[in-house]
């Protein structure tokens, strides 16, 4: 992510002291009976879903489930700019229902979160999902826009961070149950007794089952990855390898040494196979020189040459993608290829792709996974050998699955 949002260790302070501070006020205004009632006239839904990209990915059934109840033309998006281009993928709502929050400083985010809140309250809409798991700043925000539904994840008995009594429907976050089916059971909850929770009986359909959309590149983007790939492609298959050199939660990253050595071993073995290097403006040079030591003229970097848009393309093109359990990973779920996930820090069980043409792995420590939606992705492991725990032949026996599957299909 670009601007003030990609620093995580700044918002998680930001929430924890002013996010605090502003729950309880808005929570001793609603306990003064200042909240919105239910009137006629509201229709449509809210989501508001402002961080990580990959999570946005897997509030896809959740967002077809909205789109069902209220039409597509009355469900709207609340969302950081820099991530808006998932949505727009995802095409599952119109463009101009996506509210964006601009990034570029924290002067930037408190105006235009005022600019949104305002223009919501005019839309005067029924219901609203917090998709955020436990921040502090969302829960005030979903209650400040005066929506009278309002569904959120609320910490029974200390579950996750306190952040007030701000929700009309408070479900508890279940950790044994995938995030897809998660976000799907906030659409859900809209429909139960609101003083019933905790208890919701709902039943979560075969996460599995899912099926995302499908991502359209226009001619000009694809077009524009064929020319990049042109001078390093042959004819055969492309393996795309994100090395993940910047990413936000460190303790995800397998080593740059591992992917060097992948990339060695995948070209030892397959003479016919090209690997390219993807990554962000910021990795740009870093992921240069990852590629630059495998000393291959089949291996090559696409980092920071690329839009958003344009790496889906790419995603359409290739064959493989090998990845941490980061945003990529669900961005290829909207495309056709077949990838290869790494977890440690966190566990596939509630964050893996599951479709069939992805392989999750991941050592099973037995300190893993360490980080979690009720402790705000905090931990105090510093040696993350539950990455280090991953083999590159592992990894390599799992790109030359994927590559057979392709071939035989």
């Amino acid at each position: 992510m670009a601007g003030l949002a990609s620093n995580t260790p700044l918002f998680q302070r930001l929430d924890k002291w002013a996010g605090v501070a502003a729950c309880a006020a808005c929570s001793i205004i609603r306990k003064l009976g200042f909240s919105s009632k239910a009137s006629g006239g509201r229709r449509g839904l809210l989501f508001v879903k402002l961080a990580e990209q990959g999570s946005t990915v897997l509030a896809g059934g959740a967002i077809r489930d909205a789109v069902k109840k209220f039409g597509a033309e009355n469900v709207y998006f609340l969302v950081f700019d820099e991530n808006r281009f998932i949505l727009d993928a995802h095409g599952l709502i119109p463009h101009g229902n996506v509210l964006t929050v601009r990034t570029g400083s924290l002067f930037e985010i408190l105006k235009t979160s005022v600019e949104r809140l305002l223009e919501i309250r005019g839309k005067r809409l029924e219901a609203l999902v917090d998709l955020e798991f436990f921040s502090r700043a969302t829960a005030a925000f979903c209650f400040l826009t005066g929506i009278p539904k309002r569904v959120g994840f609320h910490a029974y008995f200390s579950e996750g961070p306190w952040r007030g009594d701000l929700f009309t429907h408070r479900p508890r976050y279940n950790p044994h149950m995938h995030t897809s089916s998660t976000f799907r059971s906030l659409v859900a909850a809209l429909d139960a007794d609101p003083e019933a929770f905790p208890q919701f009986d709902w039943v979560q359909p075969d996460p599995a089952a899912y099926e995302p959309p499908r991502f359209v590149p226009t001619p000009a983007e694809s077009e524009a990855v064929k020319t990049l790939i042109a001078g390093h492609c042959g004819g055969g298959p492309l393996v795309l390898l994100n090395a993940n050199a910047s990413d936000l939660l460190p303790l995800r990253r397998w080593a740059d040494a591992n992917y060097v050595a992948l990339a060695r071993r995948i070209l030892e073995v397959r003479p016919d196979v090209f690997v390219a290097f993807t990554g962000g403006p910021s990795e740009a040079s870093k992921t240069a020189g990852i590629a630059g030591q495998v000393a291959s003229d089949r291996a090559f970097s696409v980092a920071g040459k690329t839009t958003l848009r344009e790496l889906l393309a790419l995603y359409n093109l290739a064959d493989v993608l090998v990845t941490n359990d980061s945003g990529p990973a669900h961005f290829a779920t909207l495309t056709g290829i077949h990838t290869v996930v790494l977890f440690g820090p966190e566990t596939p069980r509630l964050f893996g792709v599951l479709l069939q043409r992805c392989q999750t792995i991941t050592a099973g420590l037995a300190c893993s996974p360490c980080v979690s939606a009720t402790n705000n992705r905090q931990t105090s492991c510093r040696d993350n050998v539950c990455m280090k725990s991953i083999s590159v032949e592992t990894v390599f026996a799992a790109v030359n699955a994927a590559l057979a599957a392709r071939g035989k299909a």
